[in-house]
């Protein structure tokens, strides 16, 4: 299932190789085709990727295999079951902050409500 300690970087290339998957199981994708989809403030360069292509592979996301395509260094990747519902895993995770985030407000406004009726009750 989703790993919910995978740091914002991981999640970056998990969800630029989920995007260039089109739902397929397997496919090819070039480092470049990567780079390209993912943010620029993350700051990659083709070391970086491929070592969290590793560890996203460690945790059992998909399987790489390296090969070469017309000179050009290319994956195959084959997606796993937690590759292929990593999008529900991430809508979950995001669902559950939004909730998260909104009972922090209404507590927020709770307590400046019951703070309010104090005040009056007692002034």
């Amino acid at each position: 299932m989703f790993n919910e300690t995978l740091s914002k970087r991981e999640n970056a290339v998990m969800g630029a190789v989920f995007r260039l998957s089109e739902g397929k199981e397997r496919f090819l994708v070039s480092p470049y085709e990567l780079m390209a989809v993912l943010p620029p403030r993350l700051n990659f360069d083709e070391e970086r990727l491929f070592r969290i292509l590793r560890a996203l592979e460690l945790d059992g996301y998909f399987d790489l295999i390296e090969s070469e395509r017309k000179g050009e260094r290319v994956f195959v990747v084959h997606m796993k079951e937690a590759g292929l519902s990593f999008r529900r895993s991430d809508s979950l995770r995001k669902r559950r902050i939004y909730y998260k985030i909104a009972v922090t407000v209404l507590c927020g406004i709770l307590s400046a409500l019951v703070g309010v009726l104090v005040k009056s009750l007692l002034g």
